[in-house]
């Protein structure tokens, strides 16, 4: 059996990172449609108190909510259905720190369906921050984004294949279109 493939079968079972939701309400934003856009990806995020919706303009501030969910599942089956697993990789692992790492979701992606990684600034219908938290969480969710090609180009947290931190991809082929990386067989 492949080493990655053994040492995915055996962390599978053991690894159960714990993962924190939080998003702000701002006073124009409806706490229920903002909450609905967390649960798209969590389904069963329930944050600890959501305010009342009240007209806009007021004199309320921002809220902010927060939660818990026991998976990452809809997101992961997002990113296979939208073929983006080594994007996901980089995106979630850009802020790993030992047992620890943040990203951020864009909500309105969510309302949609869709998952798109919030690297920088503050997109047109806000952001949810997501903390994920476990043991060997980098090999976690290097197994969690595993997809067949990583048997030709294998991939892992922070490699020199990762996009940078302003999310422009690794380059495969120079200006000139020769090949920067080889297939690793």
């Amino acid at each position: 059996m492949h080493r990655s493939t053994l040492d995915r079968a055996v962390f599978r079972c053991t690894m159960d990172p714990t993962i924190s939701v939080s998003t702000v309400v701002r006073p124009h934003e409806d706490p229920r449609r903002v909450t609905e856009s967390v649960q798209a990806l969590f389904p069963d995020w329930n944050p600890e108190s959501v305010p009342d919706a009240q007209c806009f303009p007021n004199s309320k501030g921002e809220v902010e909510l927060k939660g818990t969910s026991d998976s990452l599942d809809v997101v992961l089956k997002i990113v296979r259905e939208q073929r983006v697993l080594d994007t996901a990789l980089d995106a979630m692992a850009m802020s790993l720190v030992g047992e620890s790492t943040a990203f951020s979701l864009s909500r309105q992606s969510a309302l949609t369906g869709k998952v798109s990684f919030v690297l920088d600034g503050d997109p047109l219908g806000g952001t949810m921050e997501v903390v994920v938290e476990g043991r060997d969480l980098g090999l976690w969710l290097e197994q969690q984004t595993w997809h067949g090609g990583r048997d030709s180009i294998p991939r892992s947290t922070g490699d020199e294949l990762a996009m940078t931190g302003e999310g422009y991809p690794s380059e495969w082929f120079d200006s000139k279109g020769r090949k920067t990386i080889e297939r690793m067989d």
